[in-house]
């Protein structure tokens, strides 16, 4: 494949000429990294492989897109053509999103780099180019991504340090930057015992759209802020595979009456899309799993499942504003919600984006904004 052209059409589409990431966008064959990735379909994810169609593999690869790269256990790399069912863990993600992720690292020469959640080794790739193969490490959990990532590295002539081991545990060496391709539902301890002075740490908070940026502080934890621009991304996991979701909770309340049932004056609200309400929801009560559905009459439907047993459904009737909420277990999932809608409405925005983050050096998390605080 001529993939230069390519590259440097996308380095076009990502980011400005003027930045220091431009050239390593354009000198970083993409396509390398992702030699085979899963398409959603109405049976599953079906593999799609690139030499196959060289045509088809440098469009999907020089898009600004994420392409999806593992379900489950099973990577596109050794999954045969039937289709395989699951959530995603892990992606090349779209390169305009690891582009602002390691801006918002402010890397310069000289800097050593953690390049959390190594996945294909694309973000590895482009750091490499920019501060040399010496200042970078690349970790990640699963041991089959991390020796493919570098083979890939490898194969351009790139060799950073490539670590198998979980990013929240300790961490082999000390850094200037850390910069998360994974979200966290807090900042890890290690990452501040091996973040140097002065060093700054980027990630993304675990079920939200939240960027956190943070500088270490002198007492040896970290201060920084919720970024404006948002993002997510998938959650570190411990395994092979994430927990597996509530289907049996679902089952069993997917049309069931709840002891509490009321009328919320909202419509039903497609939480994951509303990107400020879902961060606003999860810093209140993590864990929540959402679902949504519009059956043939027309009629919306909401559900929200917690493992605590906790659950809503919440429903809109065709050319109606508001919602018939059914709810259940020990926590009213559905008025949290609508508490988070009414501040919304009645102040203009939620406090979130933009907060004040400070960070113990054990990694308690507090975010703060005018009167507001909540510790993660």
């Amino acid at each position: 494949m001529d993939w230069k052209p390519h590259a440097a059409a996308l380095a076009r589409a990502v980011v400005r000429p003027s930045s220091p990431w431009y050239q390593p966008v354009v000198d970083t064959p993409r396509h390398l990294y992702v030699p085979a990735w899963f398409t959603a379909g109405p049976e599953g994810w079906t593999r799609t492989d690139g030499p196959a169609d060289e045509e088809a593999w440098a469009r999907a690869a020089y898009t600004d897109q994420t392409l999806v790269t593992q379900v489950g256990p099973h990577h596109a790399d050794r999954a045969g053509p039937r289709p395989v069912a699951g959530a995603p863990t892990s992606s090349s993600t779209l390169p305009s999103l690891v582009v602002s992720m390691l801006t918002l690292g402010e890397l310069s020469e000289g800097h050593r780099l953690l390049d959390v959640g190594t996945g294909t080794g694309y973000s590895s790739a482009l750091a490499c180019a920019r501060l040399g193969d010496s200042a970078v490490t690349t970790v990640d959990v699963d041991r089959y991504l991390t020796e493919a990532a570098a083979d890939r590295l490898a194969s351009i002539g790139q060799h950073p340090m490539v670590v198998t081991q979980d990013a929240t545990e300790e961490l082999p060496d000390e850094y200037d930057r850390i910069v998360s391709m994974v979200s966290v539902p807090r900042i890890p301890a290690s990452w501040l015992s091996a973040l140097r002075p002065e060093g700054r740490l980027v990630t993304t908070i675990a079920g939200t759209g939240l960027i956190l940026t943070a500088d270490k502080t002198d007492d040896g934890g970290a201060t920084g802020r919720i970024e404006w621009d948002r993002a997510a991304f998938m959650q570190t996991r411990s395994g092979a595979d994430y927990p597996p979701r509530l289907d049996a909770l679902f089952q069993k309340i997917r049309a069931q009456e709840g002891k509490g049932v009321g009328v919320s004056p909202f419509p039903v609200l497609d939480i994951m899309q509303a990107w400020e309400v879902w961060s606003a929801l999860t810093l209140h009560a993590p864990g929540i799993e959402h679902r949504t559905g519009i059956d043939d009459n027309g009629t919306r439907t909401s559900w929200m499942l917690h493992a605590d047993g906790s659950w809503a459904r919440a429903e809109t009737m065709p050319d109606t504003r508001t919602a018939t909420v059914h709810q259940g277990g020990p926590r009213r999932l559905y008025d949290l919600l609508d508490q988070i809608r009414w501040h919304w409405i009645e102040n203009g925005e939620l406090p979130v984006y933009g907060a004040r983050v400070v960070i113990a050096p054990n990694g308690t998390t507090t975010l703060s904004r005018g009167s507001w605080t909540l510790t993660l």
